[in-house]
């Protein structure tokens, strides 16, 4: 009687394990279905965001993009458990509560990159703050014209520049939108809590932002000579002004683990970047910039700074901290944004 229960029947193992494999199959589904409608959520939000974006452009002569959305409350059941269940929200809330999160995007992109940021920071009870960089986003300048690093950080620099004599702010900068974050740090570190280099430049005193690529698009100088995809707004016979990468091959360094709707977003969104910013070197004093608390987030699926790249910049200028994204490209924002969220959130509370 007791040996029935031990040894099973070829028939009964087949049917025990063909029940198994069904139940499996079915909560497979059903936790696939959840992370698909959960995406699907956060694409519905991207496309009210974005309507309710251009009708501020309309609106603003700024070029900054603030906290943009419907309000929190009513975003609450579209996020996952973990950010909605009411029983942990509260307390953690309560910590960061109204603590301000300055968004700096990269090369071609804008502020409309953030906007599943921008959400889960808001839900968060934070308030993110998303800025177009001159010539970037809703910014009306033209590229040709931008030939500093101080024109294309202006934006940034005004923001920081209006805020209260005791106020502070995280800056998150991206790609070489790290340089800009850098040139805060050194002309503002007393308005800066804490700055997030996400997957950045995050250059050393004497370095130009550039060189940070140079593993990837060659030296500065052959780029300039040899490069096709180089922009020459004042004409052949002048310097170069700007560059823009092909689609195909934005697709490649940049999306290689985005979702499809968040590359189309991309592909009809992103505009030229001003050369003469990246190619300027940095003055990074010990008194200013060395005194920053800096932190950097590594993506190791990127195919624009690769995970060597990205680890060597760490090794040469340490940061406070240094955290990791597992199955990121180069836009987190986009193919990794719960972990990217989760890892700002970490960030912010470190005291």
């Amino acid at each position: 009687m007791g040996n029935r229960f031990i040894c099973m029947t070829k028939k009964d193992t087949r049917e025990t394990g063909s029940k198994s494999k069904r139940m499996s199959s079915v909560l497979g589904g059903r936790s696939q279905r959840k992370m698909l409608s959960e995406e699907e959520m956060l694409h519905r939000q991207a496309l009210s965001m974005a309507i309710q974006q251009h009708q501020l452009s309309q609106r603003f002569d700024g070029s900054m993009s603030r906290r943009i959305g419907g309000s929190t409350s009513s975003r609450r059941r579209n996020l996952p458990e973990s950010f909605s269940n009411s029983k942990q929200v509260p307390e953690f809330l309560e910590n960061i509560k109204g603590k301000k999160i300055v968004l700096v995007h990269g090369e071609g992109f804008g502020a409309w990159c953030w906007y599943k940021t921008i959400a889960l920071l808001e839900e968060s009870g934070l308030l993110p703050t998303a800025i177009d960089l001159t010539g970037s986003g809703i910014d009306l300048t033209d590229t040709n014209n931008i030939t500093s690093l101080s024109d294309y950080s202006k934006p940034l620099i005004n923001f920081l520049q209006n805020l209260s004599e005791d106020e502070k702010v995280m800056l998150v900068g991206h790609s070489s939108g790290g340089a800009c974050v850098s040139y805060a740090l050194e002309h503002f570190s007393n308005k800066i809590s804490k700055a997030v280099f996400l997957c950045a430049t995050m250059v050393s005193d004497g370095q130009r932002p550039f060189d940070v690529f140079a593993e990837e698009l060659g030296s500065a100088e052959l780029f300039m000579q040899e490069s096709k995809f180089l922009i020459y707004g004042n004409g052949k016979t002048n310097p170069p002004t700007g560059f823009m990468f092909e689609k195909q091959l934005l697709r490649g360094l940049y999306f290689n683990q985005s979702p499809a709707k968040d590359v189309a977003l991309a592909m009809v969104s992103m505009r030229p970047t001003p050369l003469g910013p990246i190619m300027e070197k940095l003055s990074l004093s010990p008194e200013n910039y060395g005194i920053a608390r800096r932190f950097f987030i590594q993506t190791l699926d990127d195919h624009a700074l690769s995970p060597d790249v990205q680890e060597k910049l760490v090794r040469e200028n340490p940061p406070e901290g240094v955290f990791k994204i597992k199955g990121s490209d180069h836009c987190p924002f986009f193919s990794k944004p719960q972990s990217l969220h989760k890892i700002l959130l970490e960030i912010v509370q470190i005291p």
